[in-house]
């Protein structure tokens, strides 16, 4: 009594167009449910065609520490407290920099913070040349 069935000596063709219909629907899946524009993403703008370096003053230099401090001025402060002293002083639009071994994290959360409280960031690249 033989209970399972002898193997054909043939190997059996595998087909394929299944396999396509369901990587196409899978495809077509994703692509309907995923987001086609970043929403949160982070714009860095550092447009300045309005203001002549000539005649204005220099806007006020923020540097983000290693330790996430900010450095403005003679200070070394937490965010926390630099802010009531930018408001003090009328400032809303700053240059934001970091330090060469800040993380990008500190950078990140320190320009939500001054975004979050109406002080327009402008990002500045630190160089080698002028970290």
């Amino acid at each position: 009594m033989q209970l399972v069935e002898p193997r054909p000596n043939r190997p059996i063709p595998i087909r394929i167009t299944p396999l396509i219909d369901v990587v196409f629907i899978l495809l077509v899946f994703f692509m309907l449910t995923s987001r086609l524009l970043p929403v949160d993403h982070l714009e860095l703008a550092n447009n300045t065609d309005g203001r002549s370096t000539v005649t204005g003053e220099p806007l006020p230099l923020l540097i983000v520490t290693e330790g996430g401090a900010i450095e403005w001025q003679e200070f070394t402060l937490p965010i926390s407290q630099i802010l009531p002293q930018l408001r003090s002083a009328g400032i809303s639009e700053v240059n934001l920099t970091t330090a060469p071994g800040t993380q990008l994290s500190l950078f990140t959360s320190t320009l939500g913070e001054l975004s979050r409280n109406g002080i327009q960031t402008h990002w500045k690249r630190a160089t080698e040349e002028t970290p």
